[in-house]
């Protein structure tokens, strides 16, 4: 069993979103601990790209500042090789298509099962593509479902992916929302009808109790832009909080 199913077997998984080298690579080190002890599951990591897909304007000014410090894909494998010294916390990547190619295809699968990377979520790509992307990797390739999807969409989007299944919860781009629209609970069940993987809600989610709701339909939330948000204000402190009461909220 992976680490990322062993997550979602333990309890309603809180995944936290940071951009890799925002707003430097040893910050992100430190708050990759700091997340993990306030309660946070599962790091996901953007990888710094000049043209993030579907994200919102918060977490594409964090991938700006990342790219102004020279971050690399590289230099992002080498932070995970240092949190492997003192953690074993699930982490995936984040990455625009174009840096994996960039960075060599098979290259980038090996190095990521070499420093311990867990899952990988491609943006950028139709679900249908990214999945046969790194086939025959130990690394799980995690799928998106939008609420648009169709049903024969959704069966082919989640047929062949692994780790869990990563449900957008709004049309559109990432950031925080006030209220979260459709029918979720009818979508996830929509979703379950052609995969057991867990099914993890981002989007949108910004509150514990947005969280707390989400967690009664799903398996588990994703946030990110609320994150990055404090985290640009040089609140890394009340970032962290924000997890802890996340976690708390997800608990109850």
């Amino acid at each position: 069993m992976s680490n990322l199913s062993k997550t979602f077997k333990r309890r309603k998984t809180l995944i936290t979103y940071i951009t890799a080298g925002d707003p430097s690579l040893p910050a992100t080190e430190k708050l990759v601990y700091e997340l993990e002890q306030a309660g946070a599951d599962i790091i996901e990591l953007g990888i710094p790209f000049s043209d993030p897909l579907a994200d919102g304007p918060v977490i594409q000014a964090s991938h700006q500042r990342a790219l102004k410090k020279n971050v690399s894909l590289a230099a992002v494998f080498k932070l995970v090789a240092r949190v492997r010294k003192t953690s074993a916390v699930p982490i995936c990547f984040m990455p625009a298509y174009n840096l994996i190619v960039k960075y060599g295809e098979e290259k980038f699968y090996q190095d990521c099962e070499k420093f311990g990377v867990d899952g990988v979520v491609i943006p950028d790509l139709p679900p249908e593509e990214s999945l046969v992307t790194g086939r025959g990797s130990r690394v799980e390739r995690i799928a998106f479902v939008a609420p648009t999807s169709t049903e024969e969409r959704i069966k082919r989007s989640v047929g062949q992916a692994s780790g869990f299944i990563y449900l957008i919860s709004v049309a559109g781009i990432t950031g925080q929302r006030e209220t979260l629209g459709g029918d979720l609970s009818s979508l996830v069940a929509r979703i379950r009808k052609h995969t057991k993987l867990p099914v993890a809600v981002g989007f949108g989610i910004s509150t514990p109790a947005q969280a707390a709701a989400l967690a009664k339909v799903a398996d588990g939330v994703i946030v990110g832009s609320a994150l990055v948000d404090l985290i640009a204000k040089k609140k890394t402190g009340p970032a962290v909080r924000l997890a802890a009461a996340l976690r708390q909220a997800l608990d109850a």
